[in-house]
Order: C-alpha cells, then structure tokens, then sequence
C-alpha cells in the first residue's frame, strides 16, 4: 500500500493499494539468458503488473538463491559443490552476482523508457528468496546450514531486509514506478516440518517453530514501504500459517488446494489479503487450452468457499503456476498471454463466466 494525495484536498492522504484484483503477473524466472529481450517480452504481455525478470539460465549467481547475494548488506555468498555458502569477504560468486543483477535492472530501464512508462508512477514487482529458504539453503562457513544457528538466521533477514529497502528505492529511482516484492519461500513447508538434512544422514535439523517462523518472516515484511507477497511453491502450501503473516498477499499454485485447505483459505480471503493465484501450467497442454480452461479452478474454489464471484476481481491476482524459466519460450510467451486473459475476464465480467 502507498500513499496518494486526495483530489480535494492538497493536505490529504489517502490509501491506494497496489496489489489489484482482476490483475495478471508472472513469479519471477524466464527461459534464455539475454535480459533485454525478456524485460520487453514482460512489459509487452504483462501491461499491468509486469515483473523484473530473472533469468537462471545464466548459471552461478543467476538463479533464486544466488541473486540474493547481490541484496545482502555487508553478507555474501561463495559457491560449494553442494550450492552456496556465507564467505567472509566479497567473492567471484558475489561480483557475479551483482553484476547480473546490473544487467537486469538496466533492462528493465531500457525497455520501460521505450514503452513510454518512465515516471508514471506504474507498479512493477520484484522477487527474492525469503530468508526461510535461504537459511534452509546457504550453509555457514562450517559446512552447517545458516538455520542452524540463530544468531546467523537473525543476521540473514537483518541483511535482506535493508538489502530489499534499497532495491526498491532504487527500481522507483530508474523507472518512477511504483514497487511491489515478492518473497519466494520454497522451503517453507521443509523448515516447519523439521524435514532439512545436515552435513551428514545422522545430523538432521530440528522443525521451526511457528512463531519463529512468523518472527524471521514479519522481521523482513515490516521492514517494507512497499507491499509484499509471500509465494510458495510448496505441493501443500502451509496456508495457516502464510495467513498469519504480515504480509498483503500470499501466492501458490491453485492445483495445490485440498478440501482439508478451505476452512484456511477462507480465513485468508475473509482477512482482507490478496491472493496471487497460480493457475497457468507451465509447460504445454496436451490439448490446447483456453482462458476459460485456465479460469475454471478458480472459480470453481471462489464458488466453494462460498464468496461472491466479485471476490475474483478485487482479491484474486493470476500467474503461472510456478516460474517459467523451464518452459519453452513460445509457450511462456503463451502462458502470459493466457493468464492476462483470465485476469482481464475476472476483473470485468466474473459473474458471467461459464463453463460447458
């Protein structure tokens, strides 16, 4: 949520949200390595929400994990065989890391110029692995995951949340937009289960409690001026437990809904959260598919939990159901395309939707 002066008042100020119902976006990661064709691609299929692209294509440094050591204030990370470790000084690894991070934003400027957005006050999104994932995936110098030590997992969100804060000051210096983050926990349903392996088979980590987790999470949401969406891709994602965070939305895949998630997912919807609902496959369909094919889950669960169809407009945002830098590129350029039509049809006729 941002602030925006009143029509009729020069002294005034009043609320606007930024996370818009009936609105389409994609959760982060795109096939191929060259930067500017995709931050154009983005722009040009996701008009209202599009998203700084990450493309892992790229290798070390690239992909979810690594990129966040371009973010961290006064951390860094070092490559092992078994991914990324905490190194005491700035690394190959980290240069990388920034570097690439420098190549996107450029990007992004570049083709946010070119569409004509520059300093319209627009929103784009960004993503980082939240610091669950990344204290369940970066070890200590030991060889020990970071979540292993409380004193490292409270220097870890510390570090990414400042990182985050001036991220998003500078996305909304380059391109005068608007900035909504994204924090990418993968891992979360590992760390509340207790389900993460040690060094060895025999040293095994013990589960989070939730509300340290809530603690580790919200200590990286309050510190935000922007409004933050928490995403999971988790099979089962822990929905009570996302509800219960500070944050304005929470994402996940819809095929990942039970009927034991409903009484959660109401609560969720009943609270006033967005939901960012994943619901374009993201590889092709044996048979080729249609908005109203991609839009019939959702509805179908607004119609269960028992909410008005206006629900889809003003509290269901649509993605993909999970990052794209598998697919292949035509069908991602499809998938957007398909999930923007959907957006567009819950936003402007949900009641009228119908299926065969």
């Amino acid at each position: 949520m941002t602030l925006r002066r009143s029509e009729n008042s020069l002294e005034a100020l009043e609320p606007v949200d930024l996370l818009v119902g009936g609105t389409a976006t994609g959760l982060g990661s795109w096939p191929g390595t060259d930067p500017r064709e995709a931050a154009a691609t983005i722009i040009g299929e996701l008009p209202v929400l599009p998203h700084l692209v990450e493309l892992p294509e790229r290798g070390i440094g690239a992909d979810m994990i690594g990129r966040v050591s371009a973010l961290l204030v006064d951390l860094r990370f070092d490559s092992t065989t078994r991914g990324y470790r905490l190194a005491a000084r700035p690394t190959g690894v980290s240069r990388r890391a920034r570097d690439l991070l420098h190549a996107d934003l450029d990007a992004i400027e570049e083709a946010w110029e070119t569409a004509g957005l520059a300093g319209t006050g627009r929103v784009v999104k960004i993503q980082a692995a939240g610091p669950l994932t990344l204290a369940a995936e970066v070890e200590l110098p030991g060889g020990h995951r970071i979540l292993t030590d409380s004193g490292a997992v409270r220097d870890l969100s510390e570090s990414l949340a400042e990182g985050l804060v001036r991220h998003a000051a500078e996305i909304r210096k380059r391109l005068g937009a608007e900035v909504i983050i994204q924090l990418d926990e993968p891992r979360l349903n590992t760390v509340l289960e207790g389900a993460l392996q040690g060094p060895s088979i025999l040293n095994t980590i013990r589960a989070l409690p939730e509300p340290d987790t809530l603690h580790i999470l919200d200590t990286v949401i309050n510190a935000q001026s922007s409004p933050v969406l928490l995403h999971t891709c988790a099979s089962r994602p822990p929905l009570t437990t996302l509800g219960r965070t500070a944050a304005a939305a929470i994402s996940f895949d819809a095929a990942a809904i039970t009927t034991a998630d409903l009484d959660a997912l109401g609560e969720i919807i009943d609270s006033g959260k967005k939901i960012a609902l994943g619901l374009t496959p993201t590889t092709p369909p044996t048979a080729p598919a249609t908005w109203r094919d991609i839009a019939e889950p959702a509805v179908r669960l607004i119609d269960r939990l028992g909410f008005p169809r206006t629900t889809l407009a003003t509290q269901i945002l649509v993605t993909p159901s999970c990052g794209l830098a598998g697919a292949p590129l035509p069908w991602a350029r499809k998938a957007l395309a398909l999930t923007t039509d959907v957006a567009r049809a819950f936003a402007e006729e949900p009641e009228s939707i119908t299926f065969e």
